[in-house]
């Protein structure tokens, strides 16, 4: 019957301390240029990490801000489509389509 208890709340602390060590790793694996989300859900660029606390964020052009490690909640991954067309003169054309989030009020209202 103990064995019953115990079994749910040790697996438990065990999902814990490996969700835990995965998100130490992110952190202390980040980069100049890497792009990553803060737990608020703001998206930004890393400008330095060479602080072991602290870490600088680039949100837009020129605008720099100053965040503890532990803000930040994952590295974001660009997705980017490419497709090549070859038109008569065979010059390669490439595109690149990245997708952007939905706004706010549209996630909101599904």
């Amino acid at each position: 019957m103990l064995v019953v208890l115990a079994l749910p709340l040790f697996l438990s602390a065990r999902k814990q301390k490996k969700v835990y060590a995965e998100m130490q790793q992110l952190q202390s694996s980040l980069g100049p240029g890497d792009r990553v989300m803060t737990s608020s859900g703001l998206y930004a660029t890393v400008v330095d990490a060479t602080d072991d606390t602290t870490i600088e964020l680039e949100l837009a052009p020129g605008v720099h801000t100053t965040w503890l490690r532990q803000a930040i909640r994952e590295k974001v991954q660009d997705q980017v489509e490419e497709t090549t067309e070859v038109d008569e003169d065979e010059v390669v054309v490439t595109e690149s389509k990245a997708e952007v989030a939905a706004p706010l009020e549209e996630q909101k209202n599904k």
